[in-house]
């Protein structure tokens, strides 16, 4: 969990009085909108969707919306003058957006009365600007049957902000950036230099080392619906084979979409000869048949992701197949610190040095672990210990206590073995 400073909520009639003062003392501050003090007070008394974020009980900003059908229009984001340039902005957006989304908005909408710098925070955001002066407009789209189905596969859009979320492994991350986000993101330009856009990649490396994390945050960066395909749901079905083939044919019926299977060893293993009866012979041999098929679909990727690279059969990872191959291995020292740098909060009082040669092959899960202990450490002693001058949050003695805790998940030999299997089956 990533420490903040501050909470948001739903708006309540008790936050009127501060978020009138926010929107009203802000306004000349370069947190501009169209909609006036009154519109806004109108909206917020008429409960309209609206957000309020606090710091230690007092409210410090707030995000405010009205709907009309199936469009929002985002009514104004206030920000206390001492809190601009933290994030809290975006942070509002998301929270806000998030309670749009929820309500079957289809369209977000957000005109400024002249360029300002929220603007580029919006380009930011996945919004675009459309041929009138300012005006921001965002889709979410798959409303009606197609919402529906998405619902039905148990799929979701995700928030806007996970790729930019995705703390330290910059490596993985740059490459991913190159050879699958930005071909899909940009398919026109990728044509023009005879780049054809990947539809299917496997992610391999030890357990927790974000694997989940990066299928989640290319969906979100592309802003792509995200369908996650668990084996043993769908082999509760009972003929595993045929789950698959339904649930690909629904999948189908998408516009656009991102169908994520972790532990894909489980449905494509290496398959043994003779076929065994009752075995996974079928289920692969099914798997192999859906791909090409799912392949044909301009905006479509299936993201696979394993432990056991080597535990998987070698007809399933051909490049007609999966287009790349990319290993997701353990932080090195440099991600590590960015890590512990984010759940640091940035802290000129934790030395993140020693953290990070504390925690050497710690996975970014086995440092989540380690730094929710560390905060849970630091609350409790803040309960028994009401000293006004005592810094509130973890010290790096905290850190290096729960680090001590901690049983790092990837072992000596699971990162020979993924070394190994880079040498053998990496492809990016």
């Amino acid at each position: 969990m990533v420490p903040v400073n501050w909470l948001i909520h739903d708006y309540r009639e008790s936050d009127l009085a501060a978020v009138v003062h926010l929107i009203d003392t802000t306004a000349e501050l370069g947190q501009e909108s169209v909609f006036s003090l009154a519109e806004c007070i109108g909206a917020l008394t008429s409960r309209q969707p609206a957000v309020v974020a606090v710091h230690q009980g007092a409210p410090i900003g707030a995000a405010l919306a009205c709907v009309a059908g199936e469009r929002a229009w985002v009514m104004r984001i206030a920000i206390a003058p001492a809190w601009r340039g933290r994030g809290l902005a975006s942070a509002l957006l998301v929270e806000l957006e998030r309670r749009l989304v929820a309500a079957r908005v289809g369209r977000i909408a957000y005109v400024l009365p002249e360029e300002e710098l929220v603007g580029e925070g919006l380009l930011n955001a996945g919004y675009t600007r459309q041929p009138a002066v300012a005006y921001f407009e965002k889709v979410e789209p798959l409303h009606g049957p197609a919402a529906n189905l998405l619902e039905d596969l148990g799929g979701s859009f995700l928030p806007g902000d996970l790729w930019g979320r995705v703390a330290g492994m910059e490596a993985e991350k740059d490459l991913i950036e190159r050879r699958v986000v930005l071909p899909l993101a940009q398919p026109e330009r990728a044509a023009r230099h005879g780049v054809r856009p990947p539809r299917a990649i496997t992610l391999f490396g030890p357990p927790g080392t974000g694997k989940t994390t990066f299928a989640r945050a290319i969906a979100s960066r592309l802003g792509w619906p995200f369908v996650e395909l668990l084996p043993s749901r769908l082999a509760d079905e009972g003929n595993l084979a045929a789950a698959l083939r339904s649930a690909f044919a629904r999948i189908a019926e998408l516009e656009r979409v991102l169908v994520f299977i972790d532990e894909v060893e489980e449905i494509a293993p290496v398959r043994a000869e003779p076929a065994q009866p009752g075995g996974m012979h079928g289920v692969t041999n099914e798997l192999l048949k859906l791909i090409p098929r799912f392949r044909e679909g301009d905006e479509r990727l299936l993201v696979c992701a394993t432990n056991s690279i080597r535990s998987l059969d070698p007809a399933f990872l051909r490049p007609g197949r999966f287009d790349y191959l990319i290993p997701i291995g353990t932080p090195d020292k440099a991600a590590r610190a960015a890590i512990w740098s984010r759940y640091t909060d940035g802290r000129t009082d934790v030395d993140v040095s020693v953290l990070v040669a504390a925690s050497d092959l710690f996975t970014p899960a086995d440092i989540e672990h380690a730094a929710r202990i560390a905060a849970q450490t630091a609350f409790e002693r803040d309960l028994g210990d009401r000293d006004p001058l005592r810094t509130p949050g973890a010290g790096t003695e905290d850190y290096l206590e729960a680090i001590a805790q901690c049983r790092p998940t990837v072992t000596p030999a699971m990162t020979d073995q993924f070394d190994a299997d880079i040498t053998a089956h990496a492809r990016f």
